[in-house]
């Protein structure tokens, strides 16, 4: 029997991780929200623009020979029959929620990877059967959801090996990696391929003379964690040759938002409206944490010089940090966006095609040590209090009567929405990041090009 196609085999040895990967998870979720979409090329987008590319394309355009992040134009070139649609975060949310309520009635879920990939630790009596447990999640799914909403799943002693496992066969897969296959189940892996290793590792070990999966293998752990600069390479190591690694609890140490800007988008009034709307989003993800920041970061990426020659494609980059008293109110933090967004009024002129904020500096609120010489009761405090108290107020208002009801000063619509609540890896947005009210389920937002 074709382990890696059919499900039965018996053989537990090595089953210790199942690591579970939805197939064209932003496409499919579209599909199973509006049933007119299936057996039909698909094409995720991230706005309403003639000028994006695809965040993710439905099996069906995959079959015809297209690959993620093509243009619109590109697509519809090759498929005239192309169908677009634009990404609706808060839906792939709320289905991403639901999903986990169903494989937790299969098994515990013990680690979220992404809004589309998570990790199961297997208990002694679960890897008796290893095939059987991941087709018991498959028909789980299969019950509670339709059936374009597939995943695939890689079982093997380590997360890192069951993640490979989970990508060698999709969509729909199972494979089952044992350590007793290994290398040579592997060996037709391009290092790029492999988790964990970037463009820049992927140089290291060129340069060292390492091209291909069985010269990765041959390495010691040493040797791995020289070529990566740190411990990671050792982590790395154990985890390739079986060996389970644990690493420590991450620390949240910034809050974060980007946005590319369309054509329309990129006079210094709206960059600066961009990068307001970025700032107010990550400040109530700020408070939701009980944090204060003390450091914020203000990038702009891309734009010209009106001296530059039209063949001048270096890309402009302009980065300001400025750093202030641990701080989580709306006011305070808007004045401090308003001190750096004046000292780029060069950068603005040169249309900026990305807006990025960051906060960071975190101090949780009862590790912060008051000024010994400072006045209590000075106005500078009293008014940071007061404008604390009213950032709380909005916070409070917006989680009564829904996250449109009340905002700090005017705010634009901004093209793509969903300021702030972008899915990225490792980030699932919570319901309260989304500042529009939010859509239903079946209500698709085709292209309107």
């Amino acid at each position: 029997m074709d382990q890696t196609r059919r499900f039965g085999s018996d053989d537990h040895s090595d089953a210790k991780r199942l690591y579970l990967d939805f197939d064209s998870f932003f496409a499919t979720a579209e599909q199973h929200f509006n049933p007119d979409l299936r057996g039909k090329p698909v094409g995720v987008v991230p706005l309403d623009s003639p000028h994006t590319g695809c965040i993710a394309i439905s099996r069906e355009a995959k079959a015809l020979g297209l690959k993620t992040n093509i243009s619109i134009a590109e697509a519809r070139q090759a498929v005239p029959g192309m169908i677009f649609v634009v990404a609706r975060p808060d839906a792939y949310v709320r289905l991403h929620h639901r999903i986990l309520a169903v494989i937790g009635t299969c098994l515990p879920v013990a680690k979220v990877r992404s809004i589309d990939e998570l990790v199961c630790h297997l208990l002694a009596f679960e890897t008796e059967q290893p095939a059987a447990l991941a087709q018991k999640v498959k028909d789980a799914l299969a019950k509670h959801f339709s059936a374009v909403l597939t995943c695939s799943i890689g079982i093997a002693s380590t997360e890192l090996l069951a993640k490979i496992g989970a990508e060698m066969n999709k969509p729909d897969g199972f494979v089952l990696l044992r350590g007793s296959e290994l290398p040579g189940r592997l060996n037709h892996l391009a290092l790029r391929k492999i988790p964990g290793i970037s463009t820049g590792i992927e140089a290291r070990l060129h340069a060292a003379g390492i091209f291909d999966f069985s010269a990765l293998w041959s390495l010691g752990p040493k040797h791995l964690r020289a070529l990566w600069g740190n411990i990671e390479g050792e982590r790395f190591w154990n985890s390739l040759h079986g060996e389970p690694v644990e690493r420590p609890p991450t620390v949240k140490r910034m809050f974060g938002h980007s946005r590319m800007l369309p054509q329309d988008w990129r006079t210094p009034e709206k960059v600066h409206q961009c990068a307001r709307q970025l700032l107010l989003s990550a400040s109530r993800r700020l408070r939701r944490a009980n944090l204060k920041a003390s450091k914020m970061t203000i990038g702009l990426r891309g734009g010209r010089d009106s001296s530059m020659r039209r063949r001048n494609k270096m890309t402009r980059h302009w980065n300001c940090e400025i750093a202030f008293p641990p701080a989580r109110d709306d006011i305070t933090l808007l004045k401090t966006l308003a001190e750096a967004m004046r000292d780029c009024d060069q950068e603005l002129r040169s249309r900026p095609e990305l807006v990025s904020i960051t906060l960071h500096g975190l101090v949780p609120e009862e590790e912060i040590q008051r000024d010994l010489f400072s006045d209590a009761g000075s106005g500078s405090s009293q008014d940071k209090a007061k404008w604390e108290r009213l950032s709380d107020t909005l916070d409070r208002l917006r989680t009564t009567h829904g996250p449109a009801a009340i905002s700090l000063g005017p705010k634009m619509d901004m093209p793509g929405g969903y300021v702030g609540a972008k899915i990225a890896f490792g980030r699932i947005p919570e319901l309260a990041d989304f500042s529009e009210a939010q859509t239903e389920d079946g209500a698709t937002h085709f292209c309107s090009l």
